[in-house]
């Protein structure tokens, strides 16, 4: 067979498999498609997969096939992110940027000081720790990755639970709106490159000077011609930030961030979102399943997932119960908050994929965040549907 029909195999496969599991398999309430996907793409890997079947998973999965499916990928979550950069509410954020500021402050703080400790453990054993990464480098990765929320899952998981346009569902959008921008500074710092920082600093005046720029040139086209406008913007942005030794989503998301919402209609926006998960996305997931290592010990990558798992949980959770008590929030308001924000998956896997590609994580710590990302994110509706149906009064709370 040529290569162009093994990759029309894989392409099936990547599409039957998890819908069959999710439609079927009745997994909605627990683990929605998006979750079910990035599992499959897990069991489809080489620690799976490749180990029952190695010659099958040889053939179908071989390099001219892998690179195909890399470049859909690439293109996919650049697009993902840069709409996550687009519906950023931070003109919200700012109008109430105390109790903004406090609460992400503390969603974040906590468990990012709860990851970088389990971090500190792994930096003792040799294996979790990439080639090219400094300790400080690998434990601000790790911690951060424990601190992630995933803003466009927390969106659909809120749309599950009928609260997306309640005024709590609005003002959790608002925390991790602030936590988001946060996470990619941090990011861009992990990955600064103090050899190649002439090439950063050129790309990061040349961004602020191209920024002005393009939100003139928004504000002046017809809407019909932004999308296509804020697609170049995205492939310039994204090729400037990898050319200066940052990661190309950072350039994918910063090419979002200074675009404003309301210069695109929000009902293309959602379809948008909607397509890009449906169409494309499948194929990342599946490729980040390929990434998978468990030379380590299948034990091993699961007792250092278990770990970061209890400290992204206990510390988002630890976090916001403070936060409500500085603010003076309702009785069972803060667990309902927390245990939404602590919803990881495809921001944390994005983010831990920088990591890998930069060589500041291994394999096996990537497998280990993966896991923790799929598990943090199935425990979300299932703790949240209860206490809201105890809680319904809450939900119509403004701040």
């Amino acid at each position: 067979m040529n290569t162009t029909e093994i990759f029309l195999i894989a392409m099936t496969i990547i599409f039957t498999v998890p819908y069959l599991v999710w439609r079927l398999g009745g997994t909605d309430y627990f683990a929605p498609l998006v979750v079910v996907q990035i599992i499959t793409g897990i069991l489809l890997g080489p620690g799976v997969l490749g180990k029952a079947f190695p010659d099958y998973y040889q053939f179908v999965f071989n390099p001219s096939v892998v690179q195909s499916l890399n470049g859909i990928a690439w293109w996919a979550v650049m697009l993902f992110v840069w709409i996550a950069g687009i519906e950023l509410d931070l003109k919200q954020a700012w109008k109430h940027r105390v109790e903004s500021g406090i609460t992400a402050g503390l969603a974040l703080g906590m468990p990012l000081a709860f990851g970088c400790v389990a971090a500190l453990g792994m930096v003792a054993v040799p294996g979790w720790m990439g080639p090219r990464a400094l300790s400080w480098q690998f434990v601000l990765g790790v911690g951060m990755s424990c601190a992630v929320t995933a803003l466009p899952i927390l969106i659909l998981l809120m749309e599950k639970l009928e609260i997306l346009r309640q005024p709590i569902g609005q003002r959790i959008l608002r925390y991790a709106s602030v936590d988001d921008v946060a996470i990619w500074g941090v990011l861009a710092l992990i990955l600064m490159d103090w050899q190649r920082v002439g090439k950063q600093l050129v790309f990061l005046i040349a961004f602020a000077a191209l920024t002005w720029a393009m939100r003139r040139l928004m504000q002046a086209i017809p809407a019909r011609d932004r999308w296509y406008a804020g697609l170049i913007w995205l492939a310039l942005c994204a090729l400037g930030a990898d050319w200066s030794g940052l990661h190309f989503m950072v350039g994918a998301f910063l090419a979002g961030a200074v675009l404003d919402a309301d210069w695109f209609d929000q009902a293309q926006m959602d379809l948008l979102r909607h397509h890009v998960l449906l169409v494309v996305m499948p194929v990342f997931f599946l490729s980040t399943g390929l990434r998978t290592n468990w030379n380590l010990g299948g034990s091993a990558v699961f007792i250092a997932a278990a770990a970061l798992l209890l400290a992204s949980v206990a510390g988002k959770l630890m976090g916001i119960h403070l936060a409500g008590r500085i603010l003076g929030w309702q009785p069972g308001e803060a667990s309902i908050i927390g245990w939404l924000l602590q919803t990881k998956a495809l921001i944390m896997i994005i983010f831990a994929n920088i990591l890998l590609d930069k060589q500041i994580i291994t394999s096996e710590t990537f497998t280990a965040l993966l896991l923790m990302a799929v598990a943090s994110t199935m425990l979300t509706v299932p703790v949240v549907a209860p206490k809201l149906a105890r809680i319904k009064a809450l939900i119509h709370k403004s701040a």
